[in-house]
């Protein structure tokens, strides 16, 4: 066990594009006299009441920071202004009583703000997405867990001469929390027990979202106001390239949702082929039923925004254990929908039919084409418009009996598989 020694304050990641900006033509005098949290809530406690803030209380102090790091402004001390007052009128007093007969020496006067940065911390809100996975087999296993925080911030820079609200932009950060734990309990034998357990946790801290929420909206307001021509910059064509940048990345943030996620509208447009390595089986009228590797190829054309119509092709294996194993073909026409086809990652559920075929009609068969109902779900991934990967399973339900050679049972022979596919989406159509 160790401590670690003191360090300089870590800088959040929109403070090296605050502190890189252009150079003003004339830095602007502002007073910030408080940046309150307006949220009004406490940290969420299971067990106990917890009177502790959910957000931090000194946002005033970061907010001075990054106005004085920006280099476009003059800060000027006045969430304190009683206490410096009170040290004035000190230091006037003293003055007054060694100067006796003479008259002190006046204090210079105190700097005066062009413009004063009102707003403050609006909201907090907690467990905007939580979600998780795991796995455990035989009491061992592991898994993970997250939740998601949200932090919006609004800054507004107000005339002091007019009270003239000259611009306001307001910042939203997201505060992630992961968990990652693992552990197996199982006897070994008679008398012996494992037991072993371990795990890791990270919580973003808040401070640092806040932090970073606030340089992100000082550097919105000045580029924003010099758009609109309340203050300018030392070189024009400078500050028009770093607004350029700007801009690029505010249209990707207007593309996002109130959960921080990039939407995209053109993701599943048009058509896709996604080769794919299938794992199956089937449901029948033997126990003893193999496992088998195959093949397959989907192709699929979007129709509107959540809908899709697509062709599943595979070719792989049907056996039982000492029996037989033959090859298999099959092909489905599905009509499919997505549950958020504006987000990289999507779930899909499909419906349609299709026909199971074998080779040729062997033997123990009384026929070789097999006509099924066919349904497919799974979870699709897209990295960008033209590549992505596709996880899904299939089923299906055969409308005629006999596809291992034997007809009895209240239902017909079923066959299943779980596909492993990347997508990928050329745009040649």
């Amino acid at each position: 066990m160790h401590t670690d020694r003191a360090m300089d304050g870590l800088k959040s990641k929109s403070h090296e594009a605050l502190t890189s900006m252009p150079e003003p033509d004339e830095k602007v005098v502002v007073a910030v006299y408080r940046f309150r949290d307006q949220t009004g809530q406490y940290k969420t406690s299971e067990r106990v009441s917890n009177w502790s803030t959910a957000v931090t209380q000194g946002a005033t102090s970061i907010l001075i920071k990054a106005v004085e790091d920006s280099g476009w402004f003059i800060p000027i001390e006045r969430e304190g202004i009683s206490n410096l007052l009170n040290e004035r009128q000190i230091i006037q007093s003293i003055r007054q009583q060694h100067a006796g007969s003479e008259e002190p020496d006046p204090l210079p006067p105190l700097l005066f703000a062009g413009v004063m940065l009102e707003g403050g911390i609006i909201g907090y809100d907690t467990n905007v997405v939580t979600g998780g996975t795991g796995f455990r087999y035989l009491a061992t296993g592991g898994s993970s867990m997250y939740r998601k925080d949200q932090v919006t911030i609004y800054l507004r820079a107000v005339s002091t001469q007019s009270g003239r609200v000259l611009k306001t932009v307001h910042t939203t950060k997201s505060i992630l929390s992961q968990q990652l734990e693992g552990g197996a309990f199982r006897y070994i034998d008679t008398n012996r027990l494992l037991e072993a357990e371990a795990g890791y946790t990270y919580n973003e801290p808040p401070v640092m979202a806040v932090t970073e929420a606030i340089d992100e909206a000082v550097k919105q307001l000045i580029l924003e106001g010099v758009d609109e021509g309340i203050w300018q910059a030392k070189d024009p064509q400078q500050i028009a390239s770093y607004q350029k940048q700007f801009e690029e990345k505010r249209e990707e943030d207007l593309q996002r949702d109130y959960f921080g996620f990039l939407q995209n509208k053109s993701l599943r447009d048009g058509w896709s082929v996604t080769p794919q390595f299938a794992l199956g089986s089937y449901i029948g009228n033997y126990s003893n039923a193999l496992y088998k590797q195959g093949f397959g190829l989907q192709i699929e054309k979007s129709i509107s925004g959540y809908f899709s119509m697509k062709t599943n092709l595979l070719r792989t294996q049907l056996g039982v254990d000492n029996l037989f194993s033959n090859p298999m073909n099959s092909a489905d026409l599905l009509f499919n929908v997505y549950a958020t086809p504006d987000f990289s990652l999507s779930p899909f559920l499909s419906a349609g039919g299709g026909v199971i075929a074998y080779d040729k009609k062997y033997d123990f068969l009384d026929q070789q084409f097999f006509p099924t109902a066919t349904f497919e779900a799974g979870l699709d991934y897209r990295l960008n418009e033209f590549f992505g990967l596709r996880l899904s399973t299939n089923y299906r339900y055969l409308l005629n009996d006999g596809v291992d050679g034997v007809v009895q049972g209240r239902y017909n022979d079923q066959q299943w598989n779980v596909n492993l596919g990347i997508v990928l989406s050329p745009d040649l159509f």
